[in-house]
């Protein structure tokens, strides 16, 4: 191993972080959905966006950064809300709710749609060692006035997640 001295002090090569630091990132899993799936219901609803990791340490946690691809429908004037949850294995373990906008059709009818990208992002413990499987599941507010919600729709893009695992 090279040496180099800096003011007459040795400085030798730095191999990790010294013991009781975390935070180092030791595994990522990342995967992509183009597949579109349509929202009109006021309960939670897959859209096919999954990853699993498995744990090397009970005590590590796994940071989820998701990204959803939106298209928001309405035919009607308004306002349209939903949720967006993150769920680990069947336990929601993040939700955020999204204010997607507001419409005034001209002549009091007519066809709105909005594109968006929505952003979630946890830091999560599952404590355990065991492959560990996230998902994202979205639902409308209302229903009224046909509001829908289609991920991934033509446009849009392609939603992503991405688990990394993070040590201790």
């Amino acid at each position: 191993m090279a040496l180099t001295k800096i003011n007459n002090n040795t400085l030798s090569a730095i191999t990790g972080l010294p013991a009781g630091v975390g935070g180092k990132v030791l595994q990522v899993v990342q995967a992509t959905f183009g597949t579109q799936v349509a929202i009109a219901s006021t309960s939670y609803t897959d859209t096919g966006i999954t990853a699993a990791i498995t744990p090397s340490s009970s005590s590590n946690k796994i940071l989820v950064m998701v990204s959803l691809q939106s298209t928001y429908y309405h035919d009607n004037n308004g306002q349209l809300y939903s949720n967006a949850r993150i769920v680990r294995g069947s336990t929601g373990v993040f939700e955020s709710e999204q204010f997607v906008g507001s419409w005034l059709a001209v002549g009091g009818n007519g066809y709105q749609q909005l594109y968006n990208t929505v952003p979630l992002n946890y830091l999560d413990s599952p404590s355990t060692t065991d492959a560990t499987t996230y998902k994202v599941t979205v639902k409308n507010h209302t229903t009224a006035g046909n509001r829908q919600i289609k991920i991934n729709s033509a446009g849009t893009g392609k939603s992503s997640i991405t688990l990394m695992e993070v040590s201790a």
